[in-house]
């Protein structure tokens, strides 16, 4: 982290007083110029996190408007739910029980805006359960190997087995962001994580308070990372009996994960017509208790 420091061989208030255009042009120069580089945007990234100045509500306002976009889920009715589809900068989970769709949902996402967006898409997978078939049926330019081929290229799947390399994959792809142009096809602009879930609730046994700070952690990292490089993060999780009679269930993770997301939408099927509806438990600007029927399997093959 500290390379430029270590072949400079000065300390960090020596750092603080140089001129940052000099010490680009100096790193340039060098034979490991990306190194340096690198270990220039890691040092600032440090300060900036020190030192981050607040930000007046105009200021939000226009970030608003300029950077964050709304992004299709893919679906029509959905996005009619939603006013437009996932905001960017911002963090929505969708919860639903086993089977009731999920991860179609967040494949049919990722397909709608490696297509009708042209930007990246990461897809954190947790279960072996990417389907890069399935994302292709999503396409509707599949017709065109040509442009089919170029919108899967957009769309990337890593495995993620636990938490803590999840913390890795995430903070690796905070440097990357940091270090590259964010514009145009290059541009990140849906993260998945399928399922957030399976990763944090191993870590919630005992009565010990570790578990929950590392997914407070989680979920303190997913929404920087959203809200500084404008990208929409959607995750899953499950559900869980809430106890009583009736055989109802609530959202996994408890109450110390509820207030994370700005999003949380609700995802269930009707198993004798796989009829899906999707509601909404939680939204910044929406009320919560709207609902919407989205299209059955039998009527498009894209139910998710």
């Amino acid at each position: 982290m500290f390379v430029l420091m270590a072949f400079l061989k000065i300390a960090v208030e020596d750092f603080l007083l140089h001129d940052l255009y000099e010490l680009t042009a100096f790193s340039q120069r060098q034979t490991n110029a990306d190194r340096l580089k690198e270990g220039i945007t890691l040092i600032l990234s440090l300060i900036e996190r020190q030192c981050r100045p607040l930000v007046n509500g105009l200021k939000l306002l226009e970030d608003l408007h300029r950077n964050k976009h709304t992004l299709s889920t893919g679906d029509k009715e959905t996005d009619s739910l939603l006013q437009g589809g996932f905001r960017e900068g911002q963090l929505t989970e969708l919860v639903g029980p086993s089977s009731s769709g999920k991860t179609q949902f967040c494949m049919q996402a990722a397909a709608s805006v490696a297509e009708n967006h042209l930007g990246r898409v990461l897809y954190l997978d947790t279960g072996n359960s990417f389907s890069a078939r399935r994302i292709a049926q999503f396409i509707c330019s599949s017709s065109d190997a040509t442009l089919g081929q170029k919108v899967m290229s957009r769309i990337l799947c890593h495995t993620v087995y636990d938490i803590y390399t999840l913390f890795d994959t995430l903070q690796d792809l905070e440097i990357t962001l940091r270090l590259q142009m964010n514009v145009n096809e290059s541009r990140l602009r849906l993260l998945v994580v399928d399922s957030i879930s399976s990763l944090i609730t191993p870590i919630l046994g005992g009565s010990g308070s570790q578990g929950r700070a590392l997914m407070v952690a989680i979920g303190y990292l997913l929404k920087k990372l959203a809200h500084e490089h404008s990208i929409a993060i959607l995750v899953t999780n499950h559900t869980v009996g809430a106890g009583g009679e009736g055989g109802k269930t609530k959202p996994a993770l408890g109450e110390t994960w509820k207030s994370i997301p700005h999003v949380r939408l609700s995802l269930s099927r009707d198993h004798k017509n796989s009829n899906c509806t999707i509601s909404i438990l939680k939204h910044t600007s929406l009320p919560s208790g709207q609902a919407a029927k989205t299209l059955t399997r039998k009527e498009n093959q894209q139910c998710p």
